[in-house]
């Protein structure tokens, strides 16, 4: 597999202004751009091998079962770009590109009053080595090995990261470098990467698939009679899914699009929106199912839909509460007072 290239020298030269020929690799691909001169009505592109007996070639836009491509613009200054993709180390050689702008260059009789310009870049491109990888699982943890053969250039270091995240780094020269995880793979699945600190780097990819870890964003929701209820499930692990269900009291099939329910799931999430909940009809268990190449993950949503006088209930106690309280007092005052009347009116009496 071609993962870089190395030039051997490049060579520029000036006519009627200059002209600029530069080889870079991008991608896995050469892309060899921009040789511009003022007044050039003519680039043509040419290739001679190592070989021998090998000589130059033109290449034209579509050439090496389409992996050339060829893109030219003649104005003020014109500009032709070479572009190869997926490199051999058949690809390696000379590349040249010839410009004029003699209207008699192509003339079978005529000879052309100026000659083609001409300027050229040696190409190298180096195969890469192969990587081997192992995953294994000893005494609890998770062993990600790399193995180089036949490096091409001196090992200064390695380097393992998860995504983004740098997890070890070292500066030793060996060809095999490991890393190990506390854990099981269905806490650290995904995609790890050995880096060799090489000229280019060279990288090996180890991933750790499992089937999908559904879990639900709330075990366990609340709607109220008439709004939208919003379920949501999603998937930590790797790979990510491929297809989702859901599914009402974990065997009715819900339909994206039929009667209230809408689906919308992107990637590693799923989410379910009822419309217009029913109290008799929404409530119980939504299951949410992710498959993926490893298999099949599940996960349960409850809801629960409560009458729009639900949150009327709190205040009605308080002023069911309040009238008890007010009922007993006015029954307590109203029983006291004959026998308060009673004691005022024999303390006012005169003595016989």
């Amino acid at each position: 597999m071609v993962r870089s290239v190395g030039l051997g020298w490049v060579r520029s030269i000036s006519v009627s202004g200059r002209s600029e020929l530069r080889a870079v690799l991008l991608t896995g691909a050469l892309r060899v751009p921009s040789w511009r001169s003022p007044g050039v009505n003519d680039v043509t592109w040419w290739f001679e091998g190592n070989e021998p007996n090998e000589t130059y070639a033109q290449l034209w836009d579509g050439a090496r079962q389409d992996r050339v491509k060829i893109n030219a613009t003649y104005n003020l200054h014109s500009t032709s770009t070479i572009y190869i993709a997926n490199l051999t180390g058949d690809d390696s050689g000379t590349y040249e590109c010839r410009a004029s702008n003699d209207p008699d260059r192509n003339h079978l009789s005529k000879s052309p009053k100026v000659k083609w310009i001409r300027s050229q870049a040696n190409v190298f491109v180096i195969e890469r080595p192969d990587i081997q990888t192992e995953l294994r699982s000893a005494a609890g943890k998770l062993v990600l090995s790399c193995n180089l053969t036949e490096p091409f250039s001196v090992i200064e270091g390695h380097e393992w990261k998860h995504g983004e995240k740098i997890l070890q780094t070292d500066t030793e020269s060996s060809t095999s470098t490991t890393y190990e995880i506390e854990g099981k793979e269905e806490e650290h699945s995904g995609s790890y990467q050995c880096i060799y600190k090489t000229s280019p780097e060279i990288k090996g990819e180890i991933n750790i698939s499992v089937v999908p870890q559904v879990v639900a964003y709330k075990k366990s929701e609340h709607g109220n009679e008439g709004d939208t209820g919003v379920l949501t499930c999603k998937n930590p692990s790797f790979p990510p899914v491929s297809t989702w269900s859901w599914y009402r009291n974990g065997k009715e099939s819900i339909v994206n699009g039929s009667g209230r329910y809408i689906i919308k799931s992107s990637g590693n999430k799923t989410e379910l929106r009822i419309l217009k909940l029913n109290i008799e009809e929404d409530t119980g268990d939504y299951l949410c199912s992710a498959t993926n190449s490893f298999g099949k993950g599940e996960a349960t949503v409850n809801l629960r839909v409560r009458s729009r006088l639900a949150a009327l209930w709190p205040f009605l106690g308080i002023v069911a509460e309040v009238l008890v309280l007010v009922t007993i007092i006015f029954i307590y005052e109203k029983r006291r007072k004959p026998d308060e009347v009673l004691d005022d009116d024999d303390g006012g009496s005169a003595p016989l």
